[in-house]
């Protein structure tokens, strides 16, 4: 059995492992952000808790397409009375963030995961983790939030992404980062029209390398909207739909918003497949 390496958690990666979503920004997509009510933000991190979310993933910087970035200052401001509260709930922790000093303030707070969107892409970041135990996820995105969907191109989505990643790990181990301390992620919806999403989705397996763990997280996005017609707040069947497609093709951890009916559905899923003992 494969386990995840995460500070000072180990995550058995026997069943898929729910994150649940805590945003820290005004402006959140999904429009679930808590801004700078840090009472709000707990108790939100709460309830995912309670929800049976497994992992929290914490975020104080935007990343939906057309963001603006927000200042280092502003992001550590929104994000460290937060995270030092939540540390202590005996729950690992994940704190989405791409700035090296954002990370270093974050592990000194208590997180056990770095959840990066440039995959350790900026001077520094790869450092920033390298020399301690938390796990980290590699994000695929091509361009940056801001123009990212503007006119995104490939000519082999699925191998680009790939590729990309493999690169990524090979990096990280050339740095001493463990095979059982990382995550992938293709990045749905980052630098992505509908159709490379889908083609990603399809060929989910394939995008991964040495048979590292693959977080998903469509939760609730864009391109569900564009499947659906329906807006972000009406997009709970579809985010659970795509969350059990995902799991069916090998995901191995679920980044969502809606923690206790994901849940929920792997339950059926796991007893559809499995079976249950008889009461």
């Amino acid at each position: 059995m494969s386990i995840l390496h995460c500070g000072r958690y180990r995550l058995p990666l026997d069943r898929p492992l729910v994150m649940g979503i805590v945003n820290l920004t005004p402006d959140s997509l999904s429009g679930d952000g808590t801004g700078s009510d840090v009472g709000r933000a707990i108790e939100h991190a709460r309830h995912q808790l309670d929800a049976g979310a497994d992992i929290l993933d914490i975020g104080a910087e935007s990343s939906r397409p057309g963001a603006i970035p927000t200042p280092e200052a502003e992001e550590l401001r929104r994000l460290i009375p937060v995270l030092r509260e939540i540390a202590a709930w005996n729950v690992p922790v994940s704190v989405d963030t791409y700035k090296p000093a954002v990370m270093r303030a974050a592990l000194d707070a208590g997180a056990a995961m770095i959840n990066d969107i440039t995959a350790l892409g900026h001077p520094g970041a790869l450092e920033a983790v390298a020399a301690g135990d938390c796990a980290v996820c590699l994000m695929h995105m091509s361009g940056e939030p801001g123009t990212m969907q503007q006119a995104p191109h490939y000519d082999d989505v699925v191998g680009e992404v790939r590729e990309f990643l493999a690169t990524r790990v090979a990096r990280c181990q050339a740095a001493g980062i463990a095979d059982d301390r990382l995550v992938l992620d293709p990045g749905f919806g980052f630098g992505k029209t509908l159709a490379h999403n889908l083609a990603l989705f399809r060929a989910l397996t394939a995008t991964g390398s040495h048979q590292l763990p693959l977080l998903v997280g469509v939760s609730r996005k864009s391109m569900l909207g564009a499947i659906t017609g329906r807006p972000v707040e009406q997009r709970l069947a579809a985010s659970v739909s795509a969350a059990l497609l995902a799991v069916q093709k090998g995901a191995k951890i679920l980044r969502v918003h809606d923690v206790a009916e994901t849940r929920d559905a792997l339950a059926v899923l796991a007893a559809m497949e499995q079976g249950v003992e008889q009461q």
